[in-house]
């Protein structure tokens, strides 16, 4: 059905409700005039007559009988008028968004609009509706009044508690048309159809590259930009984002007073504790809706997912190669450079990694803290010793998108996925 833009924004579609149409001075209606019918209700002013007010206008305008929207012609309030029916989705005319009821699509159009605009009175937000104000409120006071029976995790919205109970109840209400996949969000959802239609919304104004991801795409801007405005008192280090100087803040003061009740180890804040106890309880809360994959880290599953994404948003401006991960790209920049900052003091070896260097000064202490405890080989690095124990277990974590082939070691893991690439 044939779609058009009205003159006020509202959402409008080709139908014939002739019996649901007024037709009535240009800009003004019975309901708009005040109660004082020498005042004019849309201009303002005000004549000695209701005759003269009324000749203010020229032109006839028509009104939706239903929710009082006026139009200038017919043929837009005919259009206008299928919102009210069932024939399909209410569309907003204004960013193309689409709802499952009319009464939405009118709670959408305040966006437009800025209908009953309300301002919060700690940081000057506006919103839409008290409503949305009352939430956002919790960011500043911390209140999370919405806590689950199961897990006692609270939240600040009650809708974002009946998002997580789903994880307790297993409830995948969104399914995918292609692939028949089940989300617990509608968020969720909309991502994993990126895949199959390879939409990728995103794009950047500096290279016109495209991303499927809004996060994606801000992590590649900063390939762009060497600006660092965020700047350290203490050591005057710079940082692109605010919240990794408010992190790197934490490493001056000192002070460590989360502390892991399991092994002692320190932390700066409490969600880094809590992010570590998940290393003690084997916990991994952050699954993957494509692949079902679970991880420890919320960090480590936002780089997993652009496995499915096929995105690299790091690309390097002396070859061009791309990376998925910053950290990737600032290993490869190295290579470029030849510059291996890091020197042992022992043997004057130089690397162009601290951690690196780290692993190296082992080799002098002789040092092998990392004990493996089924046939007692001892290793210099935690990491190995625990690749080490897939030998015991047979475990095989790293496995092939493509082939679906398993690997214990990273390293042959990447080694095969040379033969795809």
């Amino acid at each position: 059905m044939e779609e058009n833009i009205s003159e006020n924004g509202h959402a409008t579609s080709k139908i014939a409700h002739s019996s649901e149409i007024s037709k009535v001075p240009l800009g003004h209606s019975d309901e708009q005039l005040n109660e004082n019918p020498q005042n004019c209700g849309i201009s303002a002013k005000t004549f000695k007559g209701r005759n003269k007010s009324m000749k203010n206008t020229t032109k006839n305008i028509h009104i939706c009988n239903v929710c009082g929207v006026a139009y200038s012609s017919k043929l837009r309030l005919s259009k206008h008028l299928l919102v009210h029916s069932n024939q399909q989705n209410c569309v907003c005319e204004e960013c193309g968004k689409s709802f499952g009821n009319r009464r939405k699509l009118v709670h959408h159009l305040r966006v437009h609009t800025n209908i009953n605009s309300v301002s919060c009175g700690v940081c000057g937000r506006s919103f839409r509706d008290a409503t949305s104000l009352i939430s956002h409120s919790g960011t500043h006071t911390k209140e999370k009044p919405f806590a689950c029976d199961v897990c006692s995790k609270a939240f600040r919205r009650s809708h974002d508690l009946k998002i997580h109970s789903r994880i307790h109840t297993k409830e995948k209400p969104y399914v995918c048309e292609f692939c028949s996949k089940a989300f617990y969000t509608g968020t969720s959802l909309k991502l994993h159809l990126r895949i199959h239609t390879k939409e990728k919304p995103y794009v950047c104004e500096v290279c016109s590259k495209t991303f499927a991801l809004s996060s994606t795409l801000k992590s590649h801007l900063l390939t762009h930009s060497e600006e660092k405005p965020y700047v350290c008192e203490v050591c005057s280090k710079a940082f692109a984002v605010s919240s990794t100087l408010k992190s790197h803040l934490l490493t001056h003061s000192k002070e460590k007073s989360y502390i892991c009740e399991i092994c002692s180890k320190t932390f700066y804040k409490r969600g880094n504790l809590t992010r570590h106890l998940h290393v003690h309880t084997n916990e991994k809360p952050y699954s993957c809706e494509v692949c079902s994959k679970a991880f420890t880290l919320g960090s480590n599953l936002k780089r997993h997912f652009l496995i499915h994404t096929k995105e690299k948003p790091h690309a390097c401006e002396v070859c061009h190669k791309t990376f998925t991960r910053s950290g990737d790209l600032k290993s490869h920049l190295h290579t470029h450079s030849k510059r291996k900052p890091h020197a042992c003091e022992v043997c004057s070896k130089a690397f162009s990694h601290r951690s690196s260097l780290k692993s190296h000064l082992l080799t002098h202490s002789k040092e092998r803290p990392h004990t493996c405890e089924i046939c007692c080989k001892a290793f210099y690095k935690r990491g190995t010793m625990l690749a080490h124990l897939r030998v015991h277990t047979k475990e095989k974590p790293y496995s092939c998108d493509v082939c679906s082939k398993t690997f214990s070691v990273s390293s042959s893991f990447k080694r095969h996925l040379s033969i795809h690439s």
